[in-house]
């Protein structure tokens, strides 16, 4: 009977319904989150909670900004867990910012009128095409963004709001006239100089570095010679894609489960409706009789386009006669999606129907049947879902033996390997951060570096990678981390002493030759006397590149010159040492300061000030952050 029932338990029918099982579950137990109404957050702001769905919401779309504006380095800068939490906390302090401006600008009374919100819907680039307004982009767009059409408009009204309070601000800066021509003035200064530099390489074959200088730098910066521990691994990998199944999938297998699951191979029915909104935030009693109204002028023949485009507050829609394009269920409100889904015939009105947005006349100006597909559009479909299907159980039966023998048999992976029909694989001695794939994830590295499998050397559990993927390992050798030998790195620490010594050798010489400048002997003299070319610049700018930038950054710091030239030394990043003399400094008298000049100027003002307007805001603000921000990725 056992056997029976075991056999039974292996054909489609039965794994289609555990399937469905399966499924139920999922659903109940998602809904039970759903159910949940309780929701953390973030931070407060002033009592003021900003949601884990805000910050989902804003950090998505700061991940899509960064993705866009860094393109494939991005995926780099997002497996750094540094990078993704100074993100998170990026995303959080902005959403405070933002919260303390919409306070403030409550405070005020500032608002932006419906007419505004309208317009610039209209006008906004996202949501046109071919030059003009396209309600469907419109409706795609924000439907991506997690927004309905009401829901979109507070928050863009929040975000106009917003940006009011911060023009308000900028508004207020100003530069004088002086202070421009002061500041570009000094953008555009030029000064001549001469200047040679003295080469730290002239000076290596005449220094020595004996072995006891090496062993003391040696002794001295041990940690420069830590070369990493080492891991040699041996690993065993199950991965269902790479899976064959011992029989195809058969036609008749195919349209047996087409025939069982035809629902899911319905295209849903689809509606085409628009609707008048009489907004009743103000006085419910007189909207709900003003919707009366307008519903009896339609009954006796009135244009719905027209009472929609003069009457209704939904101002997006009353462009377009009040259409709302094509909806399925579960995209709208409950009592406005039940109403127009009761509409039988093109061209039928409904009743009176309110939602939390105010009350709705709607009516049917399209209908689109639900329809199943045929066999042969999703033949391959469910030929894949079967094979996937298929897969799975070899997989999981697989998976299960490889636990048992690497468990049972813990001081080799060949025999599990053997059970399973895979090779045993091993690398290289490898560092942490070198190990190939799938190695290279975390909960391996974990479970590699584990005192259990370094020092037992036994089998690892078997480590999920996720998508039907599994690894089991083992450590072969392993090598801590150590000290570098001195006879490896003997030979790099003579060069860098050998540098060192040129360096400070260099520097020796410029400080003789600096003195003899400071006596007022000639540049050019004293460059020639040491057999060193002599160059000049006479129009060097703040942005010039013909020098090295330390010398220009310095260049730059010198007082004006009077009577003789002002001269001074620069140590170089590479080591060599600079000696310039700085002959004149041209600053213009008159500048022109265009517009755009005066627009940079005034941005960095503004932003200057900006900053200190939203620290001032925190500062006085009751702003909690919370210890934990959801990891949304």
């Amino acid at each position: 009977m056992l056997e029976k029932i075991r056999e039974g338990s292996q054909g489609l029918a039965a794994k289609i319904i555990l399937g469905l099982v399966i499924l139920s579950f999922a659903l109940a137990g998602i809904g039970g989150y759903l159910g949940q109404s309780t929701e953390q957050s973030v931070a407060e702001v002033n009592g003021v909670k900003i949601t884990q769905r805000d910050f989902a919401r804003a950090f998505d779309n700061e991940r899509a900004r960064q993705e866009q504006q860094f393109g494939e380095y991005f995926a780099q800068l997002a497996n750094d867990p540094t990078f993704m939490a100074q993100l998170r906390q990026s995303v959080t302090n902005r959403l405070i910012q933002q919260e303390l401006q919409s306070q403030l600008a409550a405070e005020m009374g500032l608002r932006v009128s419906d007419e505004e919100i309208r317009k610039t819907i209209l006008e906004l680039p996202a949501f046109q095409f071919g030059g003009k307004f396209s309600n469907d982009r419109y409706l795609q767009v924000i439907r991506q963004m997690g927004f309905q059409a009401d829901g979109f408009r507070e928050y863009l009204r929040e975000e106009m709001t917003r940006s009011q309070l911060v023009s308000a601000l900028a508004g207020t800066d100003f530069t004088l006239s002086n202070e421009l021509n002061s500041a570009v003035g000094l953008q555009q200064q030029q000064r001549a100089i001469d200047y040679f530099i003295v080469n730290n390489e002239q000076f290596k074959e005449g220094v020595s570095v004996s072995d006891e200088e090496v062993q003391e730098y040696y002794d001295l910066n041990q940690a420069q010679f830590l070369a990493p521990e080492q891991v040699k691994v041996a690993y065993v990998e199950l991965d269902s894609a790479s899976l064959e199944l011992a029989e195809p999938v058969t036609a008749e297998q195919i349209n047996e489960y087409y025939e069982q699951n035809k629902a899911f191979y319905t295209e849903p029915e689809k509606r085409r409706v628009a609707h008048i909104l009489v907004e009743n935030s103000e006085d419910d009693e007189a909207a709900q009789q003003k919707a009366q109204d307008l519903l009896a002028q339609l009954q006796q023949g009135a244009d719905f386009a027209e009472l929609a485009e003069t009457q209704s507050d939904d101002i997006v829609s009353a462009e377009l006669g009040g259409d709302l394009d094509w909806i399925e269920r579960d995209m709208l409100d409950p009592d406005f999606e039940q109403a127009a889904f009761a509409l039988g015939e093109v061209g039928q009105l409904s009743e009176v129907v309110q939602s939390e947005f105010g009350y709705h006349i709607i009516k049917l100006t399209d209908l689109q049947p639900g329809e199943v597909k045929a066999l042969a559009e999703v033949e391959q479909e469910i030929r894949t879902e079967l094979e996937k299907v298929e897969k799975a159980d070899i997989y999981y039966q697989k998976q299960t033996e490889l636990a048992e023998l690497a468990f049972e048999i813990s001081d080799t992976l060949e025999d599990a390997a053997n059970a399973i029909g895979v090779e045993v694989k091993t690398t290289e001695l490898s560092a942490r951060n070198a190990l190939p794939a799938p190695l290279n994830q975390a909960n391996v590295l974990a479970a590699i570096f584990s005192p259990e499998l370094l020092e037992d050397r036994v089998n690892s559990e078997v480590l999920d990678l996720g998508n039907e993927h599994v690894v089991v390992v083992r450590v072969v050798d392993y090598k801590p981390a150590a000290t570098k030998e001195l006879e490896l790195v003997s030979e790099q620490i003579r060069s860098t002493l050998v540098a060192e010594k040129a360096s400070k050798a260099a520097k020796e010489q410029a400080q003789t030759l600096l003195a003899q400048l400071s006596e007022g002997t000639a540049i050019a003299v004293v460059a020639e006397q040491a057999g060193i070319e002599l160059q000049s610049e006479d129009a060097l700018t703040r942005r010039s590149f013909t020098v090295p930038p330390a010398l220009t950054q310095q260049v730059f710091k010198l007082a004006h010159p009077t009577d003789a030239p002002v001269v001074d030394l620069v140590e170089l990043s590479n080591g060599n040492v600079a000696l310039v003399a700085l002959k004149s400094v041209n600053t213009p008298s008159e500048t022109e300061v265009n517009e755009q000049i005066k627009q940079s100027l005034t941005m960095q003002l503004a932003n200057k000030n900006y900053e200190t307007f939203v620290e001032a805001l925190e500062a006085q603000a009751e702003v909690v952050r919370k210890a934990t921000v959801t990891n949304v990725e």
